[in-house]
């Protein structure tokens, strides 16, 4: 019998048994996010399936963060209910500020490599750059999880992502995973892993290999799954101080798809409205004008993306009259870093806005809502008709390096012509 896939191993762990792609399994939960998008229904089904208490407070974790500030009274109310929910069963509760949970999961080592994680939004597949196989459930499914500590899934057969080469100079992991989503389709991995493997994988950090990871669902992806490496261990550090087991593929795998994806060959990219998978060279967008960018989520909301944006920023000589670019940390500690190190400083100088720590305008709840006719660039995952919370606006998808230069010249524009 052919070996076993990252996720077929660790799913046969958590179960308990030896399980394959396409075998419906009952597995041990590790931890379990609820955002306030979420875990109001949850509670709701928690209290119907007859649940008293909380099987494992310690592994279940709310965040309030698509709401953050809350922008409604009746918004308010519902943070109020998950705070006395939190307090009544002692679960760890991230307030508003604190940032997106799936960043805090991964900031505070609670997905490890082996480990199983499931979180009550769709990108919980974030969590898989650390070797973690994580996915997003449904209200119901949280709430069973907190009864019992488990979940069923169905093994996902798995899809082998090979990087070869390396990024050049202004082209990042976001202009990776736009071509991955150009290649596959929006629906082209439906309920597969995505196993990333490869040379390249040894010049890509954790928190590339998180862009990466985030964007699988995009693609209908299951989970999006990375090896555990040296990069891995160096960003546990300090993190988490319990055992784990670090998870390799067989030799003998037979995988239902191989791609390769030649890291050398590529260019920045954007994703055109309305379809993450509408992608093309950024040098092929017809002439574009801008008046929104927006720089955050969980997708593009990390250190590394303030300071990739505003290098260009910089460069090119600061914002284009008529341009709006909002910047939103993806958790306090990022703004805490960003304000350590000058870079909000900079942010502000140069008239930016900046909004509390969480999902901001990603998903339309809260945050900078664009107008009718704006076009927006944005580091987010998603660029559906009316997802920034207005049907008539137009939502491009760029790195944060091609976010910067738009800012600069008011139009989407090749960073590489503004940073050489």
């Amino acid at each position: 019998m052919a070996g076993k896939t990252i996720s077929e191993k660790i799913l046969s762990f958590k179960s308990g048994v030896d399980a394959r792609a396409g075998d419906a399994v009952v597995c041990t939960v590790d931890y379990a996010l609820g955002t306030d998008g979420s875990t109001p229904m949850a509670i709701d089904y928690f209290n119907a399936m007859g649940g008293k208490k909380i099987f494992d407070p310690k592994r279940i974790v709310f965040a309030l963060d698509h709401y953050a500030p809350a922008p409604s009274r009746a918004t308010a109310l519902l943070h109020t209910r998950m705070r006395e929910f939190a307090a009544t069963h002692g679960i760890p509760l991230w307030d508003v500020g604190e940032g997106i949970g799936h960043q805090l999961i991964v900031e505070s080592g609670r997905a490890t490599p082996g480990s199983l994680v499931m979180g009550a939004d769709s990108h919980a597949v974030t969590y898989g750059a650390l070797n973690s196989f994580a996915t997003g459930i449904g209200s119901s499914d949280l709430a069973a999880i907190m009864i019992s500590g488990r979940i069923w899934l169905r093994v996902p057969e798995t899809i082998k992502v090979t990087l070869t080469g390396k990024l050049s100079a202004h082209v990042y992991p976001k202009d990776i995973a736009l071509a991955l989503a150009k290649e596959l389709g929006a629906d082209g991995a439906n309920y597969q892993a995505l196993e990333f493997c490869g040379p390249a994988l040894v010049t890509l950090d954790l928190e590339d290999r998180l862009v990466l990871s985030n964007l699988t669902v995009e693609m209908g992806a299951k989970n999006g799954i990375f090896p555990s490496d040296a990069m891995t261990l160096e960003y546990l550090k300090g993190r988490t101080s319990g055992a784990f087991t670090q998870v390799d593929a067989d030799s003998d795998v037979q995988y239902v798809r191989e791609i390769t994806i030649a890291l050398d060959t590529l260019e920045p990219q954007v994703a055109l409205p309305h379809h993450v998978d509408h992608v093309v060279p950024i040098g092929e967008t017809p002439r574009t004008e801008v008046q929104m960018v927006y720089l955050g989520t969980c997708t593009g909301g990390r250190v590394r993306d303030f300071h990739q944006a505003l290098e260009v920023i910089k460069a090119g000589g600061g914002i284009a009259p008529g341009v709006q670019l909002i910047v939103t940390p993806a958790s306090r500690t990022v703004l805490e870093t960003l304000s350590r190190d000058g870079t909000l400083s900079e942010f502000i100088a140069l008239g930016a806005v900046i909004v509390t720590p969480g999902c901001g305008s990603c998903c339309g709840t809260c945050g900078a809502i664009p107008g009718d006719g704006v076009n927006v660039i944005s580091t987010a995952n998603r660029n559906f008709k009316g997802r920034m919370g207005n049907s008539s606006a137009s939502i491009y998808l760029a790195s944060p390096a091609s976010c910067g230069a738009a800012a600069v010249r008011g139009s989407i524009v090749d960073p590489r012509e503004i940073s050489s």
